[in-house]
């Protein structure tokens, strides 16, 4: 490429890609009924002790308001409760349901096949790389801010 031929600019490679992405994981997950967004949900929540929505929105990086509606709809797709919590009921305790647990657990998979199926064009190292260099960046923006 001749230094008058600029080479594509970062922001618009990562909008592509997460365009790209997006667009698999929606497909691969629409047979469970689920968006991107309420499988990040649900995966978080599995790994929380007594999770609660505050502590859910903070670790998606996501406002109290999309919490809450995100919440919603998972649980009148029977996939989440919300109770309070034993010690402070001012808390709300969220957890996955059986059905959540398990849809979750299917949907991972499908996620993940997307996953490849988007990193496919690629040598399996490079895909490794490209994910510790967006790990790497990721953890340091979050330490910045």
């Amino acid at each position: 490429m001749s230094s008058d031929q600029a080479s594509p600019r970062l922001a618009y490679l990562l909008k592509h890609a997460n365009q790209r992405i997006s667009e698999l994981t929606e497909a691969a997950l629409l047979p469970y009924d689920l968006s991107g967004k309420e499988l990040a949900v649900l995966n978080v929540l599995s790994a929380l002790e007594l999770g609660s929505q505050q502590q859910a929105a903070q670790r998606l990086g996501i406002d109290r308001s999309t919490m809450v509606a995100l919440l919603d709809s998972l649980e009148r797709k029977d996939l989440v409760s919300r109770h309070p919590h034993v010690d402070d009921r001012r808390r709300n305790v969220v957890e996955l349901t059986e059905h959540g647990m398990e849809t979750r657990r299917k949907a991972r998979v499908a996620a993940l096949a997307a996953e490849q199926e988007f990193l496919e064009p690629v040598a399996v190292a490079a895909g490794d790389q490209l994910r510790a260099a967006l790990e790497t960046i990721v953890r340091a923006s979050r330490s910045q801010g």
